[in-house]
């Protein structure tokens, strides 16, 4: 009989620590612009905790809705740094994970969570200020019956992960920079962070160029009355 949905496999690339150390410092909107807009999770899935970014290496679930039993396998599975990321289908019917998990992960030096479903004890999340992303809140609990898979790729609220891709999460939302692309898009965001820094400077000593957008309008044909 074929395994296929019900197995584990070992997380066989890894991005170099230092590169994801740097994605820290870049608000995930100067990453999205660097990717085209398009390798980001919708605004479906949002931030339970407080305030603290995550940042950290995907670690990838998936599961069926409304069971965690390959959840509570990664936890233990799992590297200090790394994220938990799992497609339970977006089924808000049954929490995947509550305040148990969190602080096991905590105790692991898990980076975080993101859960295509919901989540319970969210009073918990938000005392340990714990990252963590999910769709929403209920108080069912889960099952822990299988089946799953843990470290393939996955889809995450229309968002493509694969494992060992780098996920950042902030205010503005969610996204994985895939593994193979992740020091290009580091550098390009790096250089529009500098340049939009420069920007706010003009903005505070009045030097901000803004005939571009006359230039614009004329080029798309607009008429000034």
């Amino acid at each position: 009989m074929s395994q296929l949905g019900f197995r584990i496999l070992p997380l066989r690339a890894r991005p170099d620590k230092s590169i994801v150390e740097q994605f820290k410092n870049i608000p995930t909107p100067l990453l999205s612009d660097n990717m085209n807009r398009l390798q980001g999770a919708s605004s479906s899935i949002r931030p339970f905790h407080k305030s603290k970014k995550i940042v950290g290496t995907a670690f990838t679930v998936k599961t069926r809705a409304g069971d965690n039993l390959m959840v509570h396998k990664a936890i233990d599975m799992a590297q200090p740094g790394d994220v938990i990321i799992v497609d339970a289908g977006g089924e808000m019917t049954q929490a995947i994970l509550g305040e148990i998990m969190l602080r096991l992960a905590k105790k692991n030096g898990i980076a975080g969570f993101v859960i295509d479903g919901t989540i319970r004890d969210s009073e918990a999340f938000k005392e340990h200020d714990f990252p963590c992303f999910a769709r929403g809140v209920t108080h069912r609990g889960p099952y822990k019956e299988g089946p799953g898979e843990i470290n393939v790729p996955i889809t995450v609220a229309n968002m493509l992960v694969n494992p060992g891709d780098i996920i950042v999460g902030d205010d503005d939302g969610l996204l994985a920079v895939p593994l193979k692309h992740a020091s290009e898009v580091l550098q390009d965001s790096l250089s529009q962070l500098k340049k939009e820094q420069t920007i706010f400077a003009q903005i505070e000593n009045g030097t901000v160029d803004r005939s571009w957008i006359d230039e614009t309008l004329k080029q798309k044909g607009c008429a000034f009355l």
